[in-house]
């Protein structure tokens, strides 16, 4: 009825009488305009709303609404309730006081909402009120036993008691409209089991339940997800004497009520894994341990002659020799690593044995995939996350962590890429930990190019003289040309490690001092054109110098520096610093001009003769501005000039200009000092403790169980569901885009993750238990499947066609299989069954329990008080379950006009 599919809303304040404190709250189904309309215009004599839904019986039994609702089908009421929980009232004094103060407001205001009074303590749901309105009043009462009387158990001795409330004058008494609804528990599923994937018993380091390879999330519950299915029957329509239900003999059978409905009681909190999982990982956060106070000294420290002489170590960084093969293995790098730890630590005391920690680096450095989901990072942290949760806790992702940082210090030794990141420069999308990692990366290619353009030793002469040298000479004369020219022109990837040494070749210095200096900060294009151009890239389209003619070339230049976050912070700190003085903003714009100088020396080298405006043709365009005029001979001709930007004094690109020596991207200062920025990366990585280690990862984490939620609701299509992922994506992409969130909102989002694992867990425990598999008829699992997907998201669900419907057939068998199991009743007795329903009755167990709820409510028209009254309804609701017996009755309606 409307009571189930309406809404329901409320408002509250709170009211002082003699001096004690009450809460008043009004309740009331939402309507819809058009109902609001006819209402306005009903006539003065018809009786109150409340007093006309008495015999409506759409609206029996609703699934979810304030218990009010469903002892007297009130659509609007209010309810005084003690403001603090401990108050109560508790007299009859007082009680009787409020009753009489309800009755005389209701009667000067003329409002014809009924108004209740909570009394008794709150946990016993007392309720007791009054309804006025066009000359009628009603008074509601309620009764609430402990020990339920026998003759109240059944519909024959609360009949009697009906026709004893309503004193009706007239005989005989007119028929009762009754109406009953008989609840089943089950809690005994016996063979439908929880389906949870179980332990792979082979796998290396598996052994639990819905534990996978290292590399993915397990998911489900540990524990069935739905404790009770409790199935009603009712009959809605019956009139006195169709029926017997006394305390010998009852016609109700529950296979033979004509409506059945069924709704599901859930597990409260149950223990599911991938919450579990990211739960148990976001504790490490905050935990205070560094690694070494986890495991013991630092594995970092080399004792003796290892730690002798620090130029040892940066000699041994620098030195170009090449790598043996055998040293790139995996298991030689874990030999070498766990060596060092077993010098501070017994071996019997290492958190992670041989073979679990072989297989999480052979899955982290060995299987890649395309995904982007299936990076190096991302890797680490399901690793971390299982380590955590089966192998060691809190040590063993100390240990594992300390293998990875002896790994990446391994490959940046050794010029050995990290795999599994995406080449270029850090992406500040990601987490700062894989920034790190893939400008660690970044150092180890330049580091890589370095010590492979050492192993070639290419000469400094123009790459397409070089091409036809080598055409002449063949490729081993071109060695011996390498050779001779030993010092003279080393290649751009020969840099040393130190940003303070230049690699200008003596002839070069020379030049540059005797006639190319003063002309190149000048720009002169007579002094220049004797300098040999270098470090040429293409040519750029049809441009040519403004001066000299010559075509305009594209020069080599050094890539900027890569940066993390952090390093953009702290550069963006200094810069605010420099404040807003004249001196300040001039040394801002210096510090950033760095990569432009650079440009311009590239360039210079290049293209001799070379003006500013031809590195503005080529560099920032938009800042050369031409237009057409006519010469003096009255040609059209194009004539160009700087931007007026260009044009201010003690311009940044002008001084830039003047300072710039036409010095090869190659022989310059480098702008990415790759040694430097490995090294601080590689301390980043050493010192950062498990709790560090596990904020950093944790949106990796989260991501990947967002992931894993959706890819097992994709399985099973819960609308429901895709609604709470699409709420979770949006909270975390806000949560997790600052730095450091707050704990608390962490675990909202963890929260809201395990709460999409349960309910994903309940549809397949249900769909398990109502075989919906295993259906062979198309339209039957359709309407199963239907069936499931209504009990997940809706309080009750009614059940088509009752017993002899799909879903009740399947309901009825569950519960004949709890009811053998409880009565252990043997095979051969099953033949017994078989026979007319009496004789089942007696030789057999019955199909279901006995009912956990019984609710009846009885429904009549008579005139009170008096024989010539109007004919007003009334109304008993009882329900009676195994401690509670309650009587909600409404039969003190009178017409007070008379």
């Amino acid at each position: 009825g409307i009571f189930t599919s309406g809404t329901w809303e409320e408002k509250s304040d709170e009211i002082s009488f003699a001096d004690f404190k009450f809460s008043i709250t009004h309740h009331y189904l939402v309507q819809d305009s058009t109902d609001k309309e006819g209402k306005d215009e009903v006539l003065e004599d018809v009786i109150p709303q409340s007093m006309q839904d008495l015999l409506c019986m759409n609206n029996d039994f609703p699934p979810r609404a304030h218990c009010l609702v469903r002892w007297y089908g009130l659509r609007e009421f209010v309810v005084i309730a003690p403001a603090a929980n401990h108050d109560a009232v508790l007299s009859e004094s007082k009680c009787n006081l409020l009753l009489s103060s309800v009755s005389i407001a209701l009667g000067n205001t003329g409002c014809q909402v009924p108004l209740f009074v909570q009394i008794h303590h709150k946990w016993r749901r007392m309720y007791v009120g009054e309804c006025q309105g066009h000359g009628v009043r009603t008074d509601f009462e309620m009764v609430h036993l402990r020990k339920v009387p026998n003759q109240y158990t059944h519909l024959s001795g609360l009949l009697d008691i009906f026709k004893s409330k309503i004193g009706c004058p007239l005989t005989p008494l007119p028929p009762v409209s009754i109406a009953i609804r008989f609840t089943y528990v089950l809690q005994d599923w016996q063979q439908y089991f929880w389906p949870q994937q179980p332990p792979d018993i082979d796998a290396l380091v598996g052994g639990e339940v819905g534990g996978l390879e290292f590399g993915k999330l397990p998911f489900g519950a540990c524990e069935d997800p739905i404790s009770e299915l409790h199935l009603a029957t009712t009959w809605p329509h019956l009139t006195e004497g169709i029926i017997v239900d006394n305390d010998v003999y009852s016609d109700l059978d529950p296979i033979q009520a004509p409506h059945w409905s069924v709704r599901v009681r859930k597990a409260e909190n149950p223990q599911c894994l991938l919450g579990d999982f990211v739960t148990e990982f976001f504790k490490i956060c905050r935990r205070k341990e560094s690694t070494d106070e986890i495991l013991g000294r630092s594995t970092f420290e080399e004792e003796g002659r290892e730690i002798a002489d620090i130029t040892h170590a940066l000699s041994k960084l620098t030195e170009p020799a090449p790598v043996p093969i055998h040293k790139l293995s995996v298991s030689n790098m874990v030999h070498t690593a766990k060596k060092k730890i077993r010098k501070h630590r017994g071996v019997e005391e290492s958190p992670l044995n041989n073979d679990v920690l072989n297989t999480i680096l052979l899955n982290l450095y060995n299987q890649f995939k395309s995904a982007p989901s299936d990076s190096l990072t991302y890797k680490l942290a399901l690793c971390l996350c299982m380590i955590n949760f089966y192998h060691g806790g809190l040590k063993g992702v100390a240990h594992l962590w300390q293998e990875f940082v002896l790994e990446m210090r391994f490959r940046w030794e050794n010029n050995f890429l990290i795999p599994g990141l995406a080449s270029g420069p850090p992406d500040l999308r990601c987490c700062l930990l894989h920034q790190k990692l893939q400008m660690l990366n970044c150092c180890i290619e330049r580091k890589k190019a370095r010590d492979e353009g050492r192993k070639t030793n290419p000469s400094d002469m123009h790459p397409g003289d070089a091409g036809k040298a080598g055409d002449q000479l063949g490729p081993d004369n071109l060695k011996d040309v390498d050779k001779e020219k030993g010092e003279v022109g080393k290649s751009w990837d020969s840099w040393s490690d130190s940003e303070e040494e230049f690699f200008e070749c003596l002839s070069d210095t020379e030049e540059l001092k005797g006639n190319g200096q003063e002309s190149a900060k000048k720009g002169g294009p007579k002094e220049m054109t004797s300098l040999k151009p270098e470090g040429r890239l293409y040519q750029h389209g049809k441009l040519t110098l403004l001066h000299n003619g010559e075509p305009l070339y594209i020069p080599v230049t050094q890539e900027p520096a890569p940066m993390t976050e952090d390093l953009l912070e702290e550069q963006s700190e200094v810069l605010a610093k420099l404040g807003t003085s004249a001196e300040g903003a001039h040394l801002r714009a210096r510090m950033q001009s760095a990569c432009l100088l650079s440009d311009m020396e590239s360039f210079k080298a290049a293209n001799p003769g070379c003006f500013l405006e031809d590195f503005v043709r080529w560099y920032s365009p938009r800042d050369y501005i031409e237009e057409e005029v006519i010469d003096e001979k009255g040609n059209m001709v194009l004539k160009g000039e700087l931007s007026a930007r260009m044009k201010i004094p003690s311009n940044m690109w002008v001084e830039a200009w003047e300072t710039a020596k036409p010095i090869p991207a190659r022989r310059q200062r480098r702008l990415f000092d790759d040694t430097r920025e490995a090294e601080k990366v590689l301390h980043y990585l050493a010192v950062q403790k498990p709790a560090d280690l596990a904020r950093h990862l944790l949106p990796c984490v989260i991501h990947a169980a967002v992931l894993k939620v959706k890819e097992e609701e994709n399985l099973e299509n819960i609308s429901s569901v895709k609604k709470i992922i699409k709420q979770i994506i949006t909270h975390s992409s806000k949560v997790l885009h600052f730095p450091n969130p707050e704990d608390k909102k962490l675990e909202e989002i963890i929260h809201q993750i395990t709460n999409v694992e349960a309910i994903i867990a309940r549809a397949r425990s249900l769909k398990a238990k109502f075989g919906t598999e295993k259906c062979e008829q198309e339209e039957e699992k359709e309407d199963l499947e239907r069936f499931v997907s209504c009990l997940l998201e809706q309080p009750e669900v009614l059940v088509v066609g009752a017993g002899r419907g799909h879903a009740g057939k399947i309901i009825h068998k569950l519960f004949v299989s709890a009811q053998r199991a409880a009565a252990v009743a043997p095979p051969e007795e099953e033949l017994k069954r078989m026979g007319s329903p009496e004789e089942r009755r007696q030789n057999s167990v019955s199909d279901f329990p006995p009912p956990a709820g019984r609710e009846l409510i009885l429904r009549t028209t008579v005139p009170r008080p008096a024989p010539y009254s109007r004919a007003l309804p009334q109304r008993m609701y009882s329900v009676l379950t195994k401690e509670d017996f309650r009587l909600a009755v409404k039969t003190k309606i009178i017409d007070v006009d008379i």
